[in-house]
């Protein structure tokens, strides 16, 4: 069913919704307005941007590009922060269309979704992978898909369920509204701003079409044995219970992506044996599965204290070391301010960590990087000034004064409700 009215239900109250939802400590866009500012006007700014959106005149400013460390901080991921105004009516026009797409999103779909999360998709994925006892794991790496996601294809992915003009229209300003970088503007002809506030529902209806739907209804049913995908945004990983299964849908899979203007990383886009171990031995190598990275964690087998082949997770490599850097950085960055803030911002930061790693079997994970941002703390405040140094008692007595967050396996039910 195409809903052809829909910005009729944008009114006064839906964008005074609108603007309580959105966030007030973000990023400037390029007119450097604050929420702040926003406010001090807010009604008179509301209805302008009702009127201008209803009337066709809205003109959506192009966004302010920065780039952030991605992965082991050698590359960089490019966000698009639009302007304050642009995220209100972003977040008025997501309200719309999420209960539409909600409906129609498939259970394995979890990125950026109301009532779901990272923990439950990990979840899921042990729930599943145990009770098959483990199988092949297709680990999918899309590359660049923000900046590669094809225009045309989305507006013909829109308006199998959208026919309002009003709103197509201004999807279609966002998408062509330009980047603004180093004192330059430029018109990209695809992909979508990571970092918009609509960008991931237009992501999430993307690969709807392109990845989930097409695997549920017509590649599942064509296999021989059990197989599932865990879609987080554009991570994912397909499991298959029989390898000949995972190796056909491997072959045809850059066809299928490719027919939407998309690309698999071919390095990154692997297969990766994950059937549990007949053995409990630990010198059969022949017998030993692969390990394969999901939303920050490497996946292994292991024995639990009952003597039983189970799945653990534990911080990836990579994020690893980059929370290490970070940690160390950011402590000698800040070493001259006071010691009450430092310590408020550093329990905030671990605090945060804490909350997303704090998985079971990630214990030993948790107690490094507790004694490694103790240990950054030491030394940088002992490098304050030539007679800041601190000796390690006094730092216990500073500790004493100002303890910082101690690792807890918090998230106990994401994992172990399926056991």
């Amino acid at each position: 069913m195409v809903f052809t009215t829909l910005a009729h239900h944008i009114d006064m109250d839906w964008l005074r919704e609108a603007y309580r939802r959105t966030r007030k400590d973000g990023a400037k866009g390029v007119d450097g307005q604050t929420a702040q500012m926003y406010a001090a006007n807010l009604e008179g700014n509301l209805r302008s941007l009702l009127e201008r959106f209803k009337s066709g005149r809205y003109v959506a400013p192009p966004v302010r590009r920065v780039h952030i460390p991605k992965g082991d901080g050698k590359q960089t991921r490019p966000i698009g922060i639009p302007t304050f105004e642009d995220k209100v009516l972003q977040r008025a026009v997501v309200m719309v269309l999420e209960p539409i797409y909600e409906r129609d999103f498939l259970t394995c779909s979890y990125g950026f979704r109301p009532g779901r999360s990272a923990h439950m998709a990990l979840g899921d994925f042990r729930a599943r992978a145990m009770k098959m006892r483990g199988g092949w794991v297709l680990e999918l790496d899309i590359r660049k898909f923000f900046d590669e996601l094809g225009h045309k294809h989305l507006r013909e992915i829109l308006r199998q369920r959208i026919g309002d003009g009003v709103l197509l229209r201004t999807i279609g300003k966002w998408l062509h509204a330009g980047v603004h970088e180093a004192g330059g503007l430029s018109y990209p002809e695809s992909g979508s701003p990571q970092g918009g506030v609509i960008s991931p529902l237009l992501a999430n209806a993307y690969l709807h079409e392109v990845l989930d739907v097409w695997f549920e209804r017509m590649v599942k049913p064509r296999l021989k044995g059990q197989a599932y995908m865990i879609r987080y945004a554009d991570d994912a990983v397909l499991v298959f219970k029989e390898e000949r299964d995972a190796r056909r849908v491997l072959d045809v899979l850059p066809k299928r992506f490719g027919k939407y203007g998309l690309r698999l990383h071919p390095e990154k886009t692997r297969l990766v044996r994950f059937e549990r171990p007949r053995h409990r031995g630990k010198d059969d190598r022949n017998d030993r599965p692969g390990t394969f990275d999901l939303l920050g964690f490497t996946h292994y087998w292991s024995i639990s204290r009952k003597g039983n082949w189970v799945i653990k997770c534990k911080t990836a490599g990579k994020r690893l070391t980059r929370a290490l850097s970070a940690l160390s950085q950011w402590c000698r960055a800040n070493r001259h301010r006071p010691i009450k803030k430092q310590w408020q911002d550093l329990k905030r930061k671990l605090n945060g960590y804490y909350g997303y790693y704090g998985l079971i079997g990630n214990a030993r994970a948790l107690q490094r990087v507790d004694h490694w941002v103790r240990r950054a703390w030491w030394k940088w405040l002992s490098r304050r000034s030539q007679r800041a140094y601190l000796s390690w008692e006094a730092f216990g007595r500073v500790l004493e004064c100002f303890p910082l967050s101690v690792p807890i396996i918090r998230q106990r039910s994401a994992l172990s409700a399926s056991q």
